[in-house]
């Protein structure tokens, strides 16, 4: 139901609950009484919209899990206006779904709190020393683990890595927090929490673990203590599977839900209805039983995130990087060219799909039309250049490689590629300027320009091809479409990749 559109919109907080238009659906809880017991490192659209949301409907069910409240953290300097926005609102904020014309708002209340760690973490870690913390949780994308791009080991050169050796009790990087933290729990003779990564990284808990103890031994080598080994062996490192597409929310966003429902939220989300998450059980200091409210757990997560990393990473990141040379704005419009769902679905079916074994509980053939059909509804509005810039270059690289290794073709990945080298040369066939957000960004865009149609100068960086980038299986095909995409455009490149799908 609409608001009164005369109603001056109401602003969410607290106080303000009783005051919300009817079909709003409130926490069927005590906000007051919410408390943390979850500290969550990289507060955006995505936690809100999954971890938070579930945590907020096991609340609705079970008075105790009021104690198991999240602290939203921010660590990056862009994170502070997210923190600005929710911090006067009492941490409430609107979570809205979305499929075709319907949609469903609910003002999520599980956060039990907000803060900015982007210049300071004395008050995180401070707030971590808390036992009744007992998860932390982090979304700080594949950047946030200050890895080595070619070994997806912890970069001891990494900027913010150096920066937490010189000055090792006031961290900067989030593994950096993990590890100054736990050292604390120790210290103390405190029992350690557990780590909980939600970032879409294959083995996610491992690379975590991984990062963890490397910093944890980097520390040792300047004095020993023996913290990596008490780590290695104490701490549990779960690892999970995510799945719910969230697009930036936009300014039109929250004006529209102003208008039509009368609320004045500085910062909604706004996802698609469909959620997933597998989480592997390993939480030795306790959790939030999520399994009530749909999360599964399982014993080991690989297959789970090896179905998604292969099926709905990589096929977002080719319609991305194809919509976006193309000229679409959203995944929708891209996927409403039937040259680009068709480029999806070969993709899938003939090279990707290939590589997935079986995982239980799920129809593969079921998943993949559903992927199709999620990718194309008009009512998320996501962003290509949301998926370009979040979408990690593996979910490429790592289907190519094991297509190779099985003997197969990979003629759509190296579309896919190809539009992704394309792309990060940083202008469009027309001229106009892409933006390219990644690390490497201003060598991407010389090997490009010194390659323009040849892919060697590209292909030939170490740190994010290894080996393939001398592999003529895929420097011949990569080469043929990189070529059509200079020479002939993106339409006609479309044209035939549509026909080559046919076939």
């Amino acid at each position: 139901m609409s608001a009164d559109p005369q109603r001056d919109p109401v602003p969410l907080r607290r106080a303000t609950l009783a005051s919300l238009a009817p079909g709003m659906r409130r926490p069927a809880y005590d906000v007051t009484r919410v408390r943390a017991g979850i500290v969550h490192l990289g507060l955006g659209g995505f936690h809100r919209a999954h971890m938070a949301r579930y945590t907020h409907d096991l609340m609705a069910r079970d008075p105790d899990a009021l104690a198991w409240g999240i602290l939203g953290v921010g660590l990056m300097p862009g994170d502070r206006r997210m923190i600005d926005a929710l911090a006067p609102q009492d941490a409430l904020y609107t979570l809205v779904e979305r499929e075709g014309a319907d949609e469903t708002v609910t003002v999520i209340g599980s956060l039990a709190g907000v803060a900015f760690a982007g210049e300071t973490t004395a008050a995180l870690l401070d707030a971590i020393d808390d036992p009744a913390i007992r998860v932390v949780s982090l979304t700080v994308t594949e950047n946030g683990y200050c890895l080595d791009p070619a070994t997806k080991r912890l970069n001891p050169d990494h900027p913010l890595i150096r920066a937490d050796l010189a000055e090792p009790e006031r961290p900067k990087s989030a593994v950096g927090v993990i590890v100054e933290a736990l050292r604390r729990r120790r210290a103390a003779g405190a029992a350690p929490f557990t780590p909980l990564t939600c970032d879409n990284i294959q083995h996610n808990g491992d690379v975590l673990r991984d990062a963890v103890v490397s910093l944890a031994r980097l520390r040792d080598a300047v004095q020993d203590s023996g913290l990596a080994d008490w780590i290695a062996a104490a701490v549990a490192f779960p690892s999970t599977m995510v799945d719910r597409i969230t697009p930036v929310t936009a300014a039109a966003d929250v004006e529209a839900l102003s208008r039509r429902h009368g609320l004045s939220d500085a910062w909604p989300v706004f996802s698609e209805t469909f959620t997933q998450w597998v989480i592997e059980d390993r939480f030795p200091a306790g959790r939030p039983a999520w399994e009530r409210v749909g999360a599964q757990f399982v014993a080991d997560v690989a297959p789970y995130e090896f179905m998604k990393l292969r099926l709905l990473n990589g096929s977002h990141l080719a319609v991305s990087g194809l919509g976006r040379l193309a000229g679409y704005v959203t995944i929708d419009e891209a996927m409403a060219d039937p040259r680009i769902a068709a480029v999806m679905t070969a993709l899938m079916d003939r090279e990707t799909g290939p590589t997935v074994p079986p995982v239980p509980g799920i129809d593969l053939e079921d998943y993949k039309r559903t992927l199709v059909a999620r990718f194309a509804n008009p009512a998320i509005r996501d962003t290509v250049e949301r998926v370009n810039t979040d979408a990690p270059l593996n979910v490429l690289v790592d289907p190519i490689r094991g297509r190779l290794q099985q003997g197969g073709s990979v003629e759509f990945l190296a579309l896919a590629l190809a539009a992704w080298l394309r792309r990060v040369r940083g202008e469009d066939e027309s001229g106009g300027a892409i933006e390219v957000r990644h690390p490497m960004a201003a060598l991407l865009r010389e090997r490009a320009v010194q390659g323009g149609p040849d892919p060697r100068p590209l292909l030939g960086l170490r740190p994010l091809f290894g080996e393939l980038g001398d592999d003529p299986r895929l420097v011949e095909p990569v080469a043929h479409w990189l070529g059509m995409l200079y020479g002939r455009g993106i339409q006609a490149t479309l044209d035939e990749a549509a026909r080559r799908a046919a076939l």
